[in-house]
């Protein structure tokens, strides 16, 4: 088990044995450093990488209230991809068209680059670069999907194709399938294993890391714990989904829970009778999402969003096992693929994701205060997150890189409505995608009127 009583997720679980056995000193009262990271997962473990490859002097302390990997860097879908959750469209408004390409570019550049970090470190990860296929199992879905080539094409985006039945099907012959647009900007990989092996490659650089320490608030230069005050120059939040935990945060980012459930290993006829033969991730083109990937030991894990979103953004454990949810992400795994029918589910789990109001992710730092932070990925951080933890790094180091000009820097989205209008319009945005699914499912067209009201609701 995790923490108090959260069943572990495929990925702890399957960490080498005596992982998670060990942990690291908690702070053990007042310190002073030259950086302080509040949270132990990718955000703040790749801002310290960067930052003492950069400058090995720093002195620069991490603050985990768990463990390193504890929350949703540990718990998910191990995709290192290139998505961004904005639109290029939402972007160039806000800036231009080559800044949001820049972004892009920027992202996708970032896949290789997670995965030379971890090979350069050591770093073991089962990552695997096939690319992410995005399957159409209805004739709407289909029609979008052609729609989203074709408007990459009209940026001048090539790295998105559209492939035939066919063509899908030499990858994974999903049941249903249509078509499917493909992009190689996407690894599979064991979220878990790369985050452990991060902490360890920080801290061979000499960054100090305590786990078991509770961090209550962040002020200018100061970090207040309840083992005592650290005094730092900087002070870096990247907590992500747990942001609402901090004094005067609650409204800053939405914590949504994701869902995944993972098979036991499949014997190589499954694999033969469906296709998938190279670890290509998957998901379609519904809207309550769903994604999915293939283990390095042939497992199928597989998860998707639909737990409801909890009064005053409240973390609890019974959101990350809501039968229920696990019961629905079953039966859209067997849909795809009726030979998993009779497969045996191991592990299931969730964690929250940070969701911040216009969707759009943020990389802050103010000299003047000393204050940083990183997140808003909207459940696309595997990659997202090396990419602000590099950001982070030119910004408190003085550069100006390509990198401190993308449009995320300085971004700052509007707080979430107050409760309960957040409880109502956020399970009301769950209830009405699920809704436009099933419709679309069973008529075989496009509800357009119900995805303009959902579009008007959520913002995305």
């Amino acid at each position: 088990m995790d923490g108090a009583g959260v069943p572990r997720s495929l990925w702890h679980d399957t960490l080498p044995a005596g992982d998670l056995e060990t942990r690291r000193p908690p702070l053990s009262g007042p310190a002073e450093a030259d950086v302080a990271i509040v949270g132990g997962g990718f955000t703040g473990l790749w801002t310290a990488y960067h930052l003492v490859r950069r400058d090995p002097g720093l002195r620069i302390v991490v603050l985990e209230r768990e463990f390193a990997g504890f929350g949703a860097s540990g718990r998910n879908g191990g995709w290192v991809s290139g998505l961004l959750p904005v639109s290029w469209d939402t972007v160039a408004a806000r800036s231009s068209r080559d800044a949001a390409m820049a972004w892009q570019r920027a992202a996708d550049a970032t896949v290789d680059e997670v995965l030379r970090t971890a090979a350069d470190e050591g770093i073991d990860a089962d990552a695997d670069t096939a690319g992410y296929l995005r399957l159409a199992t209805t004739e709407p879905q289909a029609a979008r999907l052609r729609a989203e080539v074709a408007e990459a094409r009209e940026w001048g985006y090539d790295d998105l194709g559209w492939l035939s039945r066919a063509e899908a099907r030499r990858l994974v012959a999903a049941d249903g399938l249509r078509g499917a647009t493909f992009t190689p900007h996407c690894a599979a990989v064991h979220p878990a294993k790369l985050v452990r092996g991060l902490a360890r490659a920080v801290e061979r650089r000499g960054v100090v890391v305590h786990e078991g320490t509770t961090v209550t608030a962040i002020e200018p230069h100061l970090v207040r714990t309840t083992a005592g005050d650290v005094r730092a120059r900087i002070v870096v939040r990247a907590l992500e989904g747990y942001t609402r935990t901090l004094a005067g945060e609650r409204r800053a980012l939405l914590p949504v829970y994701s869902l995944m459930l993972a098979t036991e290993p499949l014997p190589a006829d499954f694999w033969a009778e469906v296709g998938w033969q190279q670890r290509v991730t998957l998901n379609d083109a519904r809207r309550l999402i769903v994604y999915a990937q293939r283990t390095r030991d042939g497992r199928i894990a597989f998860g998707g969003r639909g737990a409801p979103y909890r009064l005053g953004s409240r973390l609890t454990t019974a959101s990350e096992h809501a039968r229920g949810v696990h019961d629905a992400l079953r039966r859209s795994l067997v849909e795809l693929f009726p030979a998993a029918a009779g497969a045996r589910i191991t592990h299931r789990w969730g964690g929250a994701l940070g969701v911040p109001r216009d969707w759009w992710p943020s990389v802050r730092y103010d000299p003047a205060t000393g204050l940083a932070s990183a997140g808003g990925y909207s459940g696309d951080g595997v990659a997202m997150t090396n990419l602000a933890g590099r950001t982070l790094a030119d910004l408190i180091t003085g550069a100006d890189t390509e990198l401190t000009r993308l449009p995320w820097v300085g971004h700052r989205s509007p707080p979430f409505e107050p409760e309960p209008l957040r409880w109502l319009g956020v399970n009301a945005g769950f209830r009405l995608a699920a809704a436009i699914d099933r419709r679309e499912r069973r008529t075989g067209r496009e509800p357009a009127l119900l995805d303009r009201v959902m579009t008007r609701l959520t913002g995305h």
